[in-house]
């Protein structure tokens, strides 16, 4: 498999919020060792982790500080009462309010620890849901891309780049008795912001537009439909055309074989 694929296949997140199984936890550890890019990406994805944790961090009240001191030293201030036997009581329940202090400082201390430990777990579980309903929405793509596929009634037409195109491919799905058309997209290049892609139905030498498209915004994108098509085409536009096709941009071309 591709070090950038493996990367982005979620491994990282998994093995850091133990979710993955010990047979790709070792395999995982193994290809740290292999491929430092890895590394790093998990030690980013754990520093990631911790610092979202630490914007969450509730410091301890403003002030606290001061006041604790402050008691500390009202407490344990030398006597004016010239008696042995009361310096000694007034200085034993000083020690013992100091001790007190302390107590409630170490309690407070903790008490902030598990609330940030808390907070940091609640960040994870939050993350870990939308891993979930990103991977549930990825599946959902694949299966429909495969009932797609499967259809009988698809007819699969491979578009091919023109001398001028950058590299990339796509491929057209059309059902010619639904009239359903879908559009795979495999590496088509991201264009600027101001410019998108556009499929174009030739009927009779005649272009119909099948629809505006940005490539990297779908794995399989639901075109307008058509019943009729001699061949498919893909353009470079203008981001919202509503006019004609742009032939000096014209990247792909397919035939419809009926």
């Amino acid at each position: 498999m591709n070090i950038h694929e493996y990367i982005s296949s979620g491994i990282i997140e998994s093995y850091v919020l133990g979710l993955a199984s010990e047979e790709e936890r070792r395999e995982f550890e193994e290809m740290c060792v292999s491929h430092p890019e890895l590394a790093e990406a998990r030690n980013s994805f754990e520093l990631a982790l911790e610092e979202q944790a630490l914007k969450n961090a509730v410091p301890p009240p403003a002030g606290l500080k001061e006041k604790v001191w402050s008691a500390i030293s009202h407490t344990t201030s030398p006597s004016k009462v010239i008696n042995m036997e009361t310096s000694r009581r007034s200085a034993g329940w000083g020690w013992v309010a100091a001790a007190s202090i302390f107590l409630f400082l170490g309690a407070a201390y903790f008490a902030v620890t598990f609330y940030n430990r808390n907070k940091r777990l609640e960040t994870s579980n939050e993350n870990l849901v939308t891993r979930i309903n990103q991977t549930d929405s990825l599946l959902n793509k694949i299966t429909e891309e495969q009932k797609i596929m499967s259809d009988p009634n698809i007819m699969v037409v491979n578009m091919v780049g023109t001398q001028k195109a950058t590299p990339g491919s796509a491929s057209v799905y059309w059902d010619s008795t639904s009239s359903n058309v879908y559009l795979v997209v495999k590496n088509m290049p991201k264009l600027p912001s101001d410019k998108q892609y556009q499929l174009w139905a030739l009927i009779e030498g005649k272009p119909h537009d099948l629809g505006l498209f940005d490539p990297h915004a779908e794995v399989i994108l639901k075109m307008k439909n058509t019943q009729k098509a001699d061949a498919f085409a893909i353009t470079i536009e203008n981001r919202g055309n509503t006019g004609g096709p742009n032939l000096e941009q014209l990247q792909s071309m397919g035939k419809a074989k009926l």
